[in-house]
């Protein structure tokens, strides 16, 4: 996905209705289509902490037509190809419960709706994925202050439940996923907090940028957490001897 193509909320909702308009065309049969949009699209339409993703995220229940109005609204509004995707599937934050725990946000066209996730269900999911590189830490932190804000804050124990109705549990999550909840939660300074996993999560993007462009075809998803951390253990210790 080219970083230099973004979607905010109003973007996500101008393609998709696009896309719901050309399904319903090509879609003589009416058979209704649904699509819970994951990840960075879910906080973009239920947070207003992120201005934008590089590409919507989903799982799409829908006729084979679908796929042709996808590449419809690709080839027509000059879209990269997978700027709407269902890779999610094949992650580890994957699971077919996803859907039963995703609430409505719109109906286009009269055919398709679109659903969300949202609250500790992503919490949960990005708990799940953990990545240094990624958004997941902060985009956590946002979601905990800004339900804390708005008066309805997200414990430890909806966190917990969320859990457990997505991954059985907490013995399915990555070693630190459980600490590093109890910590946040207990962090008195959400904004500073925001801030700090932002810029480490910069850090570490930009670390596997310039390996990857000096190492091409060496990262793979099995080896990137070990190369991840060798990158920035020697980024500490240059720090340190400065």
């Amino acid at each position: 996905m080219s970083a230099e193509i973004t979607f905010g909320k109003d973007q996500i909702d101008s393609y998709l209705k696009e896309v719901a308009k050309q399904y319903k065309k090509l879609n003589r049969k009416r058979m209704p289509a649904e699509i819970t949009l994951i990840g960075g699209a879910s906080i973009l339409i239920n947070y207003g902490f992120r201005e934008s993703t590089y590409d919507i995220d989903a799982l799409i229940h829908a006729a084979s037509s679908m796929k042709d109005a996808i590449n419809y609204v690709t080839d027509t509004m000059g879209l990269p190809n997978g700027w709407l995707n269902d890779d999610f599937k094949h992650t580890t934050s994957y699971t077919p419960s996803l859907v039963s725990f995703s609430k409505y946000y719109r109906t286009f066209s009269n055919m398709v709706t679109i659903r969300t996730i949202s609250g500790e269900y992503l919490v949960a999911m990005k708990l799940r994925a953990f990545r240094q590189y990624k958004h997941d830490i902060s985009d956590i932190v946002g979601i905990l202050r800004e339900h804390m804000r708005t008066g309805d804050p997200l414990t430890y124990e909806r966190i917990d439940k969320a859990v457990h109705d997505l991954y059985d549990g907490w013995e399915h999550m990555p070693e630190n996923a459980h600490s590093m909840i109890r910590s946040i939660l207990a962090d008195e300074d959400m904004d500073a907090l925001y801030d700090a996993y932002a810029q480490e999560e910069s850090a570490a993007k930009d670390a596997l940028l310039t390996f990857d462009d000096k190492y091409s075809d060496v990262l793979k998803e099995d080896n990137l957490s070990d190369i991840l951390s060798h990158l920035m253990a020697k980024q500490k210790e240059a720090a340190e001897s400065e």
